[in-house]
């Protein structure tokens, strides 16, 4: 998702879409000393909670903030004569996070938790004394926020302490939303730090702090966490970048009159909503100019176009399509199919008689929150009934493990397979491959069981829809119907697909060592690594020549019961839909003077009339035996052809052929030519075949 933050030079007070209230909102990327201390001495802060406070207040009304107040004293108390490297008092930095999470509307049991975040880690203060003072709710926030001991873990400390977050974030997302607003605070004062330590915390925040804050939807944080990591990592491109945006402030700005004709659009049409030019943060600015080249006027920002309701978004856009020329290719619905991680706009793109295409982002109001803060301005989620305004929880429920019933399915895989990680390296580095992909799947069940959905990062097989629905269990697993078709466990899934998933009966059965090649989920690759492992012969099987169909034959008939009229013609029936009484059947002349025999509805004979092939009438003979070919897919296993071979004898049928192809990731294909004496017991002898253990699939040529 393209961000939508503005760039780091931008003055917020000039924005009038971010006023709230009266009061204009306070500028995050220039949150100082100066700011948090006012006009005190440094020893001495009563007065800085007053912000927090206030940008709480802002989002909460009624908040009640004597918890606020005594969270603070207890961290200024614990902090006091603790310093930054940057020379301010350590209270800045809580401070600083908590404002952080306040403008985007965190209740307060989170600002609480923010407050105290760092006391238990780098203070006197235990975990106790933060549970008997403020409640268990947010106690288990601030231990989700602490990091393990060093010495206990060495080296292993920092994913250690990743693995403990991401857990406590599946029992409450509030524990992520701290750890990324106390990652922004630290990344804006990073330049402290030596550069080697700046590109080691920098990388880290690219590569999973960065991918979580998109998955949780909180894109104010996003943004700017991109642009700070492009100005260590790339100082080169995002100086060039910085001028770029440098000479597009001296040039004249075409979005702000784009801007204004939609105004006027909407009002004539009677749609009440806010338009505003968003401008592009450094990073969407970088990217644009290396998709498009040439940068113009209408490339450094984007039209926000907020509405009230839902429908609203959909009659703005077609005002716009009506009053503009829009550019087909750039439109994108989001808000009926939302973003895996919550957010929800319509995406489109209009052309201006001057030849300026200005992208247009329409959303509504609440739409808008949850695109800026995202899990954010859910509040509190796991309350299981209306509190009063701004009060924690009931901290009895936070003795049961807590359902969220926003929890996305990344999240959710994330908790499963972390837990076989098998050591600190291999969790650390699957943990960055998952947060690599950043597009989700849904993939539907066919048995019907619960949950009736599967969640898959996009480009996932049937291997890792075998995985995420059986587990371990999924080592026995030889193939797959994805939408009704038999196809083979490598298959990509597409959103929206119906997965059936077939498991051998034998519980010896083993994954293959090519499926480490098709598997993309992490709980997939770690269980077949393990199996592969724990099993070494199976995985490097010994090379063996390839085996050549087992065919029994006896004799071979020819057109069965199919008479033509046509004299002396040799009649076949056709291989292709080997036809039988009573079907309705056409005969072709072919090249010797036989005649092909096929069903009506066979594509052969479509073909057969436009190569102007002779067409013959055909009729079935009066009396009721015929010849079929049918074709067995089944689990392999031992003695399976004498198995079916006397399930076909019991039903009275001759065997004419028989050919059995060598197995294919443990599923065998049967083909049968059949003399039957009466054709009605077709359906019979296709129930007794399906019923003999193994056997999956029985159906004609």
């Amino acid at each position: 998702m393209s961000a939508e933050a503005t760039n780091p030079e931008a003055r917020p007070e000039a924005r009038p879409e971010l006023r709230r209230r009266g009061r204009t909102r306070l500028d995050l990327r220039r949150l100082g000393r100066a700011a948090l201390l006012g006009p005190t001495s440094r020893d001495r802060l009563p007065d800085a909670i007053g912000h927090v406070a206030e940008a709480h207040r802002a989002h909460h009304p009624d908040a009640d903030l004597s918890l606020l107040r005594r969270a603070y004293v207890l961290a200024e108390s614990s902090h006091r004569g603790q310093m930054r490297k940057s020379g301010e008092p350590y209270i800045t930095h809580p401070l600083a996070v908590t404002l952080i999470l306040a403008e985007l509307g965190a209740e307060t049991t989170t600002l609480t938790a923010s407050l105290l975040h760092d006391t238990v880690e780098d203070t006197e203060v235990t975990l106790d004394q933060v549970r008997a003072e403020f409640g268990d709710e947010v106690a288990f926030i601030v231990d989700g926020v602490t990091k393990v001991e060093k010495i206990d873990y060495g080296a292993a400390a920092e994913p250690e302490t990743f693995r403990k977050m991401l857990v406590a974030t599946g029992n409450d997302v509030r524990v992520m939303s701290i750890k990324l607003a106390d990652r922004l605070h630290n990344m804006r004062t990073l330049g402290v730090m030596r550069p080697e330590k700046q590109a080691r915390i920098a990388k880290v925040t690219r590569d999973v702090l960065i991918p979580l804050a998109e998955r949780l939807g909180v894109q104010a944080l996003k943004t700017e966490l991109e642009d700070l990591v492009f100005a260590i990592l790339h100082p080169e491109e995002y100086e060039h970048t910085r001028a770029l945006i440098a000479a597009h402030a001296g040039e004249s700005d075409p979005l702000p009159a784009i801007a204004d004709s939609v105004r006027g659009v909407l009002r004539e049409a009677g749609i009440a909503a806010e338009v505003v030019v968003r401008p592009r943060h450094f990073v969407s600015v970088h990217r644009i100019s290396r998709t498009r080249g040439e940068l113009r006027g209408s490339d450094f920002g984007r039209v926000l176009v907020l509405v009230g309701e839902n429908a609203d978004c959909y009659a703005v856009l077609g005002e716009l399509h009506t009053c503009f020329t829009p550019v087909v290719s750039e439109f994108k619905d989001f808000v009926a199919a939302p973003k895996f991680n919550l957010y929800q706009s319509l995406h489109t793109a209009v052309a201006t008689p001057e030849g300026y295409v200005a992208e247009v982002i329409v959303r509504t109001r609440q739409m808008h929150r949850v695109a800026e803060a995202g899990v954010v301005a859910l509040g509190n989620p796991y309350a299981t009934a209306p509190a009063d305004p701004g009060s924690p929880a009931d901290p009895a429920d936070c003795d049961e493990e807590r359902v969220d019933p926003t929890r996305p399915g990344w999240l959710s895989r994330l908790l499963d397979w972390q837990q076989s990680a098998p050591d600190p390296d291999t969790f650390w580095s699957v943990l960055r491959a998952e947060l690599a992909q950043d597009r989700e799947i849904t993939v539907f069940r066919a048995d019907g069981g619960a949950p009736g959905t599967i969640s898959l990062p996009a480009g996932a097989s049937c291997i890792d829809a075998a995985y995420a629905q059986y587990g371990e269990a999924a080592h026995g697993c030889i193939g797959a119907r994805v939408n009704g078709r038999l196809t083979s466990l490598s298959s990509r899934l597409s959103d929206g697909d119906t997965v059936q998933l077939l498991l051998a009966q034998d519980a010896s059965s083993g994954p293959a060592a090519d499926w480490l090649e098709h598997a993309k989920t992490p709980a997939a690759r770690i269980a077949i690594g393990s199996w592969l492992q724990a099993h070494p012969d199976s995985a490097n099987p010994t090379t063996t020549p390839a085996r050549a169909p087992l065919s029994v034959v006896g004799a071979r008939g020819g057109g069965g019961n199919a008479v033509v009229d046509l004299p002396d013609a040799t009649v076949r029936l056709a291989g292709c839909c080997t036809p039988v009484p009573p079907d309705a059947v056409a005969g072709f002349v072919v090249r010797g003077g036989a005649v092909t025999v096929h069903r009506i509805h066979c594509a052969s004979v479509a073909q057969m009339r436009a190569l102007g092939r002779t067409s013959v009438a055909v009729h079935w003979r009066a009396t009721a035996d015929c010849r079929v070919t049918l074709l067995a897919e089944s689990f392999g296993r031992p003695h399976l052809l004498a198995d079916l071979t006397e399930a076909i004898a019991r039903e009275g049928v001759e065997v004419v052929s028989a050919t059995v192809e060598p197995p294919v990731e443990q599923r065998v294909r049967h083909t049968y030519t059949l003399q039957l004496p009466d054709a009605t017991g077709l359906p019979a002898l296709m129930r007794a075949m399906r019923d003999v253990p193994g056997v999956y699939d029985v159906r004609r040529a």
